[in-house]
């Protein structure tokens, strides 16, 4: 079967259609489908700032969900489907999530879509769709609580009994169980060392404090004292500080403020050979001695200390708090490290702990706490100034807000000031508005009384107090003594004040003075849930309480018929063994259960290991140290190798025994993978290893899924990048083929930031269908880095992409030049007889002027520029040899500029040996199986320049084939054509930019004799630069050269005429028809009044594509704009004719190839034209979103004729199809040139001696001769020759007479058609009577070959058809029989 194949730079093409145009809007997210083979299309746009998240499949009908108010045109909110059979979306009830939905769970045998975001209602954070019932409700468990709960992921077990969700949620066990955490506070991470009062202490925060240690440690890793305020990590460098060996240690933290203070946190380093086993701690600055409570960690029991007080040496005590006996007002402390162990005394923390909670009226200085999600904060109306005031602490200040208000102000109208404390736990306060005294701010009589309202929480009432502000000196007024719920992203405790109902005194100037300072929540209590789930309080001391915490995992039994409540404690009868996971987790996390710590991800191995991942750093348990990525195991967290990821984990995926991770990091936590690990990675979980997929992707990945044995992720990122570093361009879906270990074409083109990727609804025996979302700026059907095959799938045409992926090259070459195609060469048929002379063009038009230069078009990497079909003797297919500016990998190297490329197996080979550095922009195959390599290029052997031979059979680079080309000073060679002619055997016409060939001075076209290894100029020469090289003449006696040239005779033509016969050049038409340089030219068939040509006009503004009739030049590209560049003019047959014109016949049309604008189409990078417009056929798209460029087609029937068309069995006609009546234009592939009829076995060609005296015309039969091949076919078939012309008509072709019919018709007189076999039969006769010669046979030949004369030695025979140089076509007069035998046997 012959082959097509289109090339260009592109990374994206899809076929024109008269369907709804694609709309993409990148500030909404596009669902998009993805057929097994990789085709993409858009089914719909949510609505702008909406995004999907997630999507699964229960019979045949998708459910996706996310954060959108429509999808398509259906209006829908968080969750939605889509049926594939209907093409319709659908909304799913009412009442459903009233927030973004960011997991789903498709539990197809229950017909449930269980769903997971941030969201209350119809559950906390979870919820189900009843496909039975349609109907939306709370999960059992009611969903999940804890500062801003989120579920992230949903998944089934590895036996899909069992649920598993993770994400940013707290939940709690009590009863039977055992208490691993006894702090009621889920935002401070555990330990034996702290109890539920002192975990409910938020520390007051010490970012402007005066900090300092010493002495301290000579180690610069260890000598910051900042770092144990709030450690980022775990005990290590960075995170934990030394006191200089041999020394103890002093650590004095100063405030300058007044602060109200209920104790110290302290963690002890366990750096090896360092560690603090006694302290005290002195208030500051009374300089007083506190004595200390703290609960043993190892007994339990609450004990007090002054100096030393202990420091436990136990590395899994994370910290322990020390209590002052009741809350002290202090504006700093130094603490003393008087016992250690090892060389020297260190810390891991030191938290100041305040005496419950507190805020600020001034919010520059409400800054964030250490386990704080975020800080307190303050709103206010009206106008509030600053005023500093003394406190009860000398040489410290406070400052405090000040507004005025006009006597006779209503409440309702005067200033407000609102306090919202971040308060970590819930317990019993009191809260105390600090107010400085009117004697220190000399303001008493503008003091009045204030209205204070405190907002607890918990259900309880607003509190409302009255307080006046007249007091003389600092106070501190109890406005509220009762419970406080805690912060969360639903709640927050708020203090408002404003001017009383009833303002006390008379004020001044009419005037009152409204004061705001610091806000002071106190711990009294913590309410303590117990075992059996009763409340009960403590008064500050160390309680114990069997309750049980976890963090970001839960699991739900599918098959379980309870019903619990996870929002609050679950019984201890409703945890499962697994629930453990996240007990564990919630103790490991220590410093980081909170703020942006969230479990993403979660999956489970067939050997029952759950892997975690998410955002999270772990400092206690047996996986300290490990971050992002945990494995949970036999009842215990451990870490995997190099302690996990160095950046956030969003997804798992997994293959076997092969865990493939996708997020935002670049290698291990210990850096062991050389940034290779970027957004993607595989961890080997038997090994316990990890693994690389090339060098990554340069973006964050959102999503990953396994499907059709390759690894297909999406995100954020651009380019793929290999182990070898060549670079890709992706779009934000990629695909990793597992059995190759490389990045594979994914077969569509999208670029955007994408978010979800799933399989979809439907399979076939090419693989599963997926379903991608995200923020789309460009999509394109088909995806392939400027290589695609063409085919005819009996429905229109079929697209294959490269298999593989291209990347980027370097190329030494600094110039920029013209994209050409690589002129594939047609039959030997043509329009005018080969009787005819080259007598067709009227006189020429001389002018002297120098031709404009070509107009330059970038080939930017990577991009394939040239093609050509090649059958490799060891395989049973063909392959396809293309060139380009572009890089690969193989096993074994890095190539470059050339490649090998296997369609059936889709896999790419380099050529053997030195390797091309530059870019290739023409390729040829001879019968030698020679290839010949044109571009602008340097090469390590031969000196090639632009310009190179390889043999293919040797798998060689040819050094001393011939001498190189060379460049006029100052410009490089570029060589954009290498084609030969039938009628010049033996040679090779090479055609570009350059000056001269070896020492013969040939500029921009040169011939070279391939036996003689010599170049030679074409006749008189020309001047200036070809493009574009076609042939004209039944035996291509004419070269078309298509340029910016100047001839012999001095003409300046952009277009020229060279006969082989005479050796000269002419001018084509009036060289001034022609606007400007040719980038393209295509002879109609062989037929020299028939000439297509395109360029660009001469001051570069416009395009322009002409027709030449054999008389005149006329314009045909009238509505092509100004930035429309073409590269190539093809000449294509159709399967369905059209009307005839003329300038183009019924059964073609021209392709043209580049990148065009036209005002009727809008753009594309290929149309088709029929004589009269121009139809879109396909448009291409560069990875960065720009119009792509097709550089050419090319096919692998080099000797292809339109006349022979019509001779041809059904089966045998090349197909290309353009369903004009339905308004959609397909054009089909040049598929289905089917030889089989055709062929013969090359072992039976030769049969006498291989040194015989024409050594080269019967070694192999050359593609040229499958004219002849298949005449004697038609002959078996027909029983004629079809080479026949009936003699009236070949008189009329001769004389020019028989009046003026239609150039073009179909029985048009140089359009030759045998009606009938009988028509045939007569024409055949006809001709081969006033034809043939005589001739004898010199040796015997079997003639067993389909299409072969069987000869003996000394046999006449007629010739028929002498043309081909190696095969002749003659006749048997004895029998009648017709055939090709070789031309050495005859003489």
């Amino acid at each position: 079967m012959g082959q097509v194949a289109l090339t260009g730079a592109f990374a994206g093409l899809s076929l024109f259609d008269n369907s709804t145009p694609v709309v993409l809007d990148p500030s909404a997210t596009s669902l998009l489908s993805r057929t097994p083979q990789g085709a993409l299309s858009n089914l719909g746009n949510t609505n702008p700032g909406g995004f999907i998240s997630s999507g699964c499949v229960i019979d045949d009908i998708f459910y996706f969900a996310g954060s959108f108010s429509s999808i398509g045109n259906t209006s829908a909110s968080y969750v939605a489907s889509f049926s594939p059979s209907s093409s319709t979306f659908s909304a799913l009830g009412s009442n459903g999530p009233n927030g973004p939905v960011t997991a789903v769970y498709c539990d197809a045998s229950n017909k449930n879509l269980w769903v997971g975001g941030h969201f209350s209602s119809p559950g906390s954070s979870a919820a189900v769709w009843s496909i039975k019932s349609n109907t939306w409700s709370a999960p059992p468990f009611k969903g999940f609580s804890g500062a801003g709960a989120e579920v992230f992921a949903i998944a089934s077990n590895a036996s899909s009994s069992s649920l598993f969700f993770a994400g940013s949620f707290i939940t709690s066990f009590s009863g039977n169980t055992t208490s691993t955490n006894n702090t009621n506070n889920p935002n401070v991470p555990y330990s034996p060392g702290a109890s539920p009062f002192s975990s409910s202490l938020v520390p007051i925060p010490l970012q402007n404090a005066e900090i300092e240690g010493a002495p301290s440690s000579t180690n610069p890793q260890y000598s910051d004292i900042q770092v144990i305020l709030c450690p980022a990590g775990p005990d290590g460098p960075g995170n934990t500080w030394l006191a200089q060996d041999s020394n103890s240690a002093v650590v004095t933290v100063r405030t300058f403020s007044s602060s109200s203070a209920h104790g110290i946190r302290l963690g002890n380093t366990f750096i090896p050979d360092y560690g603090t086993t006694g302290f005290s701690v002195t208030s500051l600055p009374d300089n007083t001695v506190q004595t200390l409570s703290y609960v043993d960690p190892s007994t339990g029991q609450n004990l007090t200390c002054t100096d030393p007080c202990p420091l436990s040496t136990d590395s899994s005590i994370l910290y322990q708090d020390f209590l002052f006996a009741s809350p002290v007002t202090l504006s700093g402390v130094q603490i003393t490290l008087s016992e250690w162990t090892g060389a020297a005394p260190g810390l891991h923390m030191m938290q100041l702990l305040s005496s419950g909670a507190f805020a600020s009226a001034v919010d520059d200085e409400n800054t964030q706490s250490c386990f704080a999600p975020n800080p307190s904060n303050v709103t206010m109306t009206g106008t509030w100034t600053t005023k500093d005031a003394s406190t009860v602490i000398p040489a410290t200040l406070q400052t405090v807000l000040v507004s005025t208000v006009a006597v006779g102000t209503p409440s309702a109208q005067s200033p407000t000031l609102t306090w919202m404390p971040y308060v970590s736990a819930s317990g019993q306060y009191e809260i105390n508005l600090i107010i400085p005294g009117c004697a220190d701010f000399q303001d008493c009589a503008l003091r009045t009384s204030v209205q204070v309202t405190v907002f607890p929480g918990g259900g309880s009432q607003p509190y409302v107090t009255t307080v006046s502000q007249q007091n003389q000196d600092d106070a501190a007024v109890l406005v509220y003594s009762g419970p406080i719920v805690p912060s969360s992203s639903n709640f927050v405790v708020t203090v408002t004040m404003t001017l009383a109902d009833s303002p006390a005194g008379s004020g001044e100037n009419g005037e009152y003075e409204l004061v705001a300072g610091t806000l002071e929540l106190v711990l009294t209590s913590a309410s303590l849930v117990t075992g059996s789930g009763s409340a009960s309080s403590g008064t500050g001391s160390n309680s114990s309480i069997q309750t049980q915490h976890g963090f970001g995992f839960f699991e739900w039994p599918l098959g379980s018929s309870s019903s619990i409540d996870a929002t609050g404690t679950i019984p201890g009868t409703g945890k499962t063994s697994l629930d453990n996971v996240g007990a564990e987790l919630y103790n490991a996390l220590g410093a980081a259960v909170s703020g942006t710590t969230e479990v993403s991800s979660v999956i489970q191995h067939s050997s029952g290991i759950i892997f975690l991942g998410g955002n999270f750093k772990l400092s206690a348990g047996p996986a300290s140290g490990t971050s992002n990525i945990v494995a949970y195991k036999d009842g215990n967290l451990f870490a995997l190798a190099n302690n996990g990821l160095n950046g956030a984990v969003s997804s798992f995926a997994l293959y076997g025994d092969a865990l493939y991770v996708g997020g935002a990091f670049s290698d291990t936590q210990t850096a062991s993978m050389q940034g290779k690990l970027r957004g993607v990675a595989v961890y080997y979980i038997s090994l316990n290893s990890w693994g690389t997929l090339g060098s990554g992707v340069d973006g964050p990945v959102a999503d990953t899924v396994i499907s059709n044995n390759q690894l297909q992720i999406v995100g954020a990122f651009t380019q793929t990048l290999s182990a070898s570093g060549i670079i890709s361009a992706t779009g934000g879906f990629a695909v990793w083929d597992i059995k190759s270990g490389s990045w594979a074409n994914s077969g569509g083109f999208v670029r955007g930031n994408m978010t979800f990727v799933g399989n979809g609804t439907s399979s076939n025996s090419q693989g599963q269908s997926q379903f991608i979302a995200g923020s789309v700026q460009n999509l394109a059907e088909y995806g392939s880095t400027g290589f695609v095959m063409l085919s005819n799938d009996g429905n229109g045409a079929a697209v294959t992409p490269l298999g593989i992926q291209l990347g980027t090259t370097n190329t030494s070459v600094a110039s920029t030049t013209n994209q050409r195609r690589e002129h594939r060469r047609h039959g030997p048929v043509s329009w005018v007889s080969h009787h005819l002379k080259a007598t067709l063009f009227p006189r020429q038009t001389t002018s002297s002027s120098s031709p404009s230069p070509l107009p330059s078009s970038p080939a930017p990497a990577p991009a394939v520029l040239a093609g050509v079909f090649w059958s490799n003797m060891t395989s049973s297919h063909e392959v396809a040899i293309i060139g380009g500016n572009f890089t690969f990998a193989t096993s074994s190297a890095v190539s470059q500029g050339v490649a090998i490329y296997d369609p059936v197996s889709s896999t790419i080979n380099a050529l053997t040996g030195p390797q091309i550095y530059g870019i290739v922009r023409a390729l040829l195959v001879d019968s030698e199986q020679h290839l010949y390599v044109g571009g602008e290029f340097n090469l390590s052997v031969a000196s090639a320049n632009g310009f190179a031979i390889y043999n293919l059979a040797t798998q060689q680079w040819l050094t001393s084939f011939t001498q190189p080309l060379q460049a006029a000073s100052g410009s490089n060679v570029v060589v954009r054509s290498i084609t030969t002619s039938t009628y010049m055997s033996n040679t090779v016409v090479v055609a570009g930019t350059f000056h001269q060939a070896g020492s013969i001075n040939c500029v921009g076209i040169c011939l070279l004799d391939t036996t003689l290894n010599q170049w030679s100029v074409l006749g008189g020469g020309i001047q200036g630069d070809v493009s574009s090289v076609s042939y004209a003449g039944d035996n291509q006696e004419f070269l078309v050269v298509g340029g910016a040239i100047t001839l012999p005779s001095g003409v300046t033509a952009n277009i020229a005429q060279y006969s082989f016969s005479n050796s000269t050049w002419t001018a084509i038409g009036n060289p001034s028809d022609i606007p400007g340089p040719v980038t393209a030219v295509e002879v109609n068939d062989g037929n020299s009044s028939s000439i297509f040509a395109a360029g660009r006009a001469s001051n570069g503004l416009l395009p322009f594509m002409m027709f030449w009739n054999g008389i005149s030049w006329s314009n045909i590209g009238t509505t092509l704009e100004g930035n429309s560049n073409i590269s190539q003019l093809l000449m294509v047959p159709l399967q369905n004719t059209h009307s005839s014109n003329a300038i183009i016949e019924a059964d073609r049309m021209l392709m043209v190839s580049g990148s065009l604008s036209d005002s009727t189409f809008g753009s594309a990078s290929s149309v088709l034209f029929d004589g009269e417009s121009l139809i879109p056929y396909m448009s291409a798209v560069s990875a960065q979103g720009t119009m792509g460029f097709i550089s050419a087609l090319f096919y692998s029937i080099a000797n292809f004729s339109f006349v022979q068309q019509h001779f041809l069995a059904t089966g045998v006609v090349i197909l290309i199809s353009i369903a004009i009546a339905a308004g959609l234009v397909f054009l089909l592939a040049l598929l289905g040139i089917i030889w089989t009829l055709l062929s013969r076995r090359d072992e039976r060609v030769n049969k006498y001696d291989p040194n015989a005296e024409d050594e080269d015309s019967i070694q192999h039969r050359p593609s040229s001769l499958l004219e002849h091949i298949n005449a004697a076919t038609r002959t078996t078939i027909l029983g004629t020759s079809p080479f026949a012309v009936s003699a009236e008509k070949e008189e009329m072709a001769r004389t020019g007479s028989g009046g003026e019919p239609d150039p073009f018709g179909p029985d048009g007189s140089n359009y030759l058609r045998a009606e009938t076999p009988s028509d045939a039969v007569v024409g055949t006769l006809a001709a081969a009577e006033e034809d043939s010669r005589p001739a004898r046979a010199r040796y015997s030949f079997d003639g067993t070959g389909e299409g072969e004369l069987p000869l003996t030695a000394g046999l006449a025979v007629d010739v028929l058809d002498d043309r081909d140089a190696a095969w002749w076509y003659a006749r048997n007069p004895q029998t009648g029989q017709e055939g090709v035998v070789p031309a050495a046997y005859l003489y």
